[in-house]
């Protein structure tokens, strides 16, 4: 990673942090003659929260009231090199990641076995989650920006995998359903130019009898008590921009973070953007307004790859990267074990493999 990598994503994430401060937050703060003035923008004017004196100057004592300083809950948003992401520091998890993903974004040598989980340098190590964190949790670390949208780069891709841009996620939801939408939204870059996703976790209320009380409960994960979402959220925006008046296919999903039987399609967890914002308490799109969108699922299928054809594609890379004849014939089992039909491809695959393995 190298101190260069740290500084250039502590400038990059702190002027990326100022920017979203000034443009999306509700409110800013203006410092004149030592006091505080809060503004609120694109809205009616601020509430009058104190005045200083009896007159019409509304002013606070914002610098006597924070006189060591305004409390720091970190950057807003960290910028890498295709993805941004607002951490939320108590929970260990991500808030929101967002991504910009092109046909030539998935093309490329970068390798996931070329990388590692860690802990990501633009972050005060005090508030990072840890392997040990995970460890025997029985919780996944499910990427949020996931690797397969980094193939032009082997910096980019290792950069999903900083902890920041992680979530304890269930196995089999992270290499089942949650991965089957991953990949749709790859597939997407055959429709539209340009593609936008925004992921993150969600604690939603439950109620466990009817009538009764509703309770947010989550379970907290390792010494540094990481937060186990009861949900994720996925926030899709497609566009092809050289089509001049089009408007940008828009789809929310909120996904329980369990296994998902793998007949599910994505359209049972489709919701309204606005349920999903009320939900996380975030405007996810607030310089795209509602006359410019359309439903995703309304101009495309938002039909996800069959449960038969992600398992056959996990196989067959099993196949090519196996490095021994038992890793090999390991993964042609696995064809038997799940009741699997090879297709040409496969087994022209595992014959290569084999006969390469056998002559080393």
């Amino acid at each position: 990673m190298g101190v260069s990598r740290f500084l250039n994503g502590f400038v990059s994430g702190t002027v990326c942090s100022a920017f979203a401060f000034i443009f999306y937050n509700r409110f800013t703060i203006d410092m004149t003659d030592e006091k505080y003035t809060f503004r609120k923008l694109h809205a009616k004017e601020a509430p009058r929260l104190r005045a200083v004196d009896s007159g019409t100057a509304l002013k606070l004592r914002g610098s006597e009231i924070l006189k060591y300083g305004i409390p720091d809950r970190g950057l807003d948003a960290r910028l890498y090199e295709n993805h941004v992401l607002c951490y939320d520091q108590a929970k260990k998890t991500p808030i929101w990641v967002a991504e910009h993903i092109t046909k030539a974004d998935l093309k490329g040598p970068a390798n996931r076995r070329n990388c590692n989980f860690n802990i990501d340098p633009t972050l005060d190590p005090f508030f990072t989650s840890h392997v040990s964190d995970y460890k025997g949790s029985g919780w996944s670390r499910g990427h949020m920006a996931p690797a397969g949208d980094n193939k032009y780069s082997q910096d980019a891709m290792e950069e999903t995998f900083y902890y920041t841009n992680i979530v304890p996620q269930d196995v089999n939801n992270n290499g089942g359903f949650w991965n089957r939408l991953e990949m749709y939204c790859r597939d997407l870059t055959d429709k539209f130019s340009e593609v936008r996703v925004i992921s993150g976790p969600l604690m939603l209320p439950v109620q466990e009898e009817e009538g009764a009380k509703k309770f947010v409960k989550y379970e907290v994960i390792g010494n540094s008590s990481v937060a186990v979402p009861t949900h994720l959220f996925k926030v899709i925006a497609a566009e092809s921009p050289q089509t001049p008046g089009s408007p940008v296919a828009v789809g929310a999903f909120i996904v329980p973070n369990k296994p998902i039987e793998g007949s599910a399609q994505l359209v049972e967890y489709e919701v309204k953007l606005e349920e999903l914002e009320k939900s996380a308490g975030i405007y996810f799109l607030p310089q795209l307004p509602a006359s410019k969108r359309v439903d995703l699922c309304s101009v495309d299928s938002c039909k996800l790859i069959p449960q038969e054809t992600l398992e056959l594609f996990f196989i067959t890379r099993k196949l090519e990267n196996a490095e021994t004849l038992q890793r090999l014939e390991s993964a042609w089992k696995d064809l038997d074990r799940r009741s699997l039909i090879p297709d040409d491809y496969m087994i022209s695959i595992y014959k290569k493999k084999k006969e390469s393995l056998m002559n080393k």
